[in-house]
């Protein structure tokens, strides 16, 4: 919920925090190394003063690089972006078809099958289309436990994300999710969405046929 504390899910090797900023209810990810402190935001979409004061109480090595990932180019994923990265020097990230959508300029154009590294572990790129041309999923594996996966606005709890009514965006977006995550990863996999709440692929998979039956 927008305006609550962030929640943190503590793995082996990494720590994973959430908050809820801005008036879209946006989810923002910290993911820290917990070896080096080294650090990713994913999506600063909102609210930077909060993003800030996130980044100074996880624990963060004062001098850890921190780098940001954007999604995607829709504007309330990137709001805050300028700020972050400006107050922190931040290495920024963003889907090669979708950088030119951000206003802020990209330091790795991504791809995918793309591997961002973080300290000492790493998070695998999955490129999807149909939300947007460029957007970027990103999948970390936990050594001794399941995978979790950053999804943007590509995948949530009950469905896909938007394609507006196109059936060419929905069936590529679709397709795209089920070929790279749902075919991929286990029923245990964790799901992070840009907005709302977490789920895993198995609370999520007996509903695939009905989302292509509806079409949304």
């Amino acid at each position: 919920m927008v305006g609550g504390p962030a929640q943190t899910r503590s793995l082996a090797e990494v720590d994973i925090t959430k908050i809820a900023v801005g008036p879209y209810n946006n989810n923002a990810y910290l993911v820290r190394c917990l070896q080096t402190g080294e650090a990713l935001l994913i999506d600063a979409a909102a609210e930077p003063d909060r993003l800030l004061d996130l980044l100074k109480t996880t624990s963060l090595e004062p001098e850890a690089p921190l780098s940001i990932l954007t999604t995607h180019g829709h504007a309330d994923h990137w709001q805050a972006l300028a700020d972050v990265a400006e107050a922190t020097g931040a290495r920024t990230y963003a889907g090669r078809f979708d950088a030119d959508d951000i206003p802020v300029a990209t330091d790795v154009l991504v791809e995918d099958d793309d591997v961002i590294t973080v300290g000492r572990v790493s998070l695998r790129a999955i490129h999807l289309v149909g939300h947007t041309e460029g957007s970027i999923a990103l999948a970390y594996q936990d050594p001794v436990g399941t995978t979790h996966i950053f999804t943007g606005d590509c995948l949530f709890p009950g469905g896909i994300g938007k394609t507006w009514d196109d059936p060419q965006r929905f069936e590529q977006l679709l397709t795209g999710v089920t070929a790279k995550i749902f075919d991929r990863f286990g029923d245990d996999t964790w799901i992070y969405p840009g907005h709302g709440a977490d789920t895993t692929l198995g609370e999520q998979r007996p509903e695939l046929a009905e989302w292509r039956a509806r079409g949304w």
